[in-house]
């Protein structure tokens, strides 16, 4: 029936898309700025060799004028990563993390519109560095106001801390899987 929910229903839970919104924005926005960064922001003629006084344009990148942008815009990518592989408070503080990370990298591609780098600058590089801060603080914002109530992964990836009741010593006639799981509890499975 159209307004029953079995358990052949296979809707996406709510946190799960905006988990996955959060990580997009964080990982784009990051990346973004990282391409925009390595793209020539100011080009400027510089004088070569003293007898016929060469004049050679020579451009610089927005990672040679600024070069913490670049430092910053790969912490992003691998925070909006590690948004994944964390859970409840520890996701909100990484989402304060990637906030503030976004909104340096955001003022790095305003500074490169407005500041005085020296020899004019093309906009469009610290404007795409700008926008790429604004959307990795808009997903390290979603994150950390969010982030609490979005699933972690499943549990099958996570380590054990507690061993079954009678698995002290090695393990006798057992199935694969409980020989890695002795393996995992750094037992031999093969001594008897």
């Amino acid at each position: 029936m159209p307004g029953e929910r079995g358990t052949g229903d296979a809707r996406p839970v709510p946190g799960r898309r905006e988990l996955a919104y959060a990580v997009l924005l964080c990982l784009a926005g990051a990346g973004l700025a990282l391409w925009a960064v390595t793209r020539t922001w100011v080009l400027g003629a510089v004088s070569r060799g003293e007898p016929t006084l060469l004049l050679v344009e020579e451009g610089r990148t927005g990672g040679q004028l600024l070069p913490w942008l670049p430092a910053l815009a790969l912490v992003g990518l691998a925070g909006g990563g590690a948004v994944l592989a964390t859970r409840g408070r520890l996701r909100r503080v990484l989402g304060g993390l990637l906030t503030l990370l976004g909104l340096a990298l955001a003022a790095g591609g305003g500074y490169g519109i407005v500041g005085d780098l020296g020899d004019p600058v093309t906009w469009q590089w610290p404007a795409l560095t700008l926008l790429g801060g604004i959307l990795a603080a808009v997903g390290g914002s979603l994150t950390m106001l969010r982030g609490h109530r979005w699933p972690a992964m499943g549990a099958r990836y996570e380590r054990r801390t507690t061993r079954p009741a009678g698995t002290s010593g090695p393990i006798g006639g057992a199935g694969t899987i409980d020989a890695w799981e002795a393996l995992d509890r750094g037992e031999d499975p093969t001594i008897r």
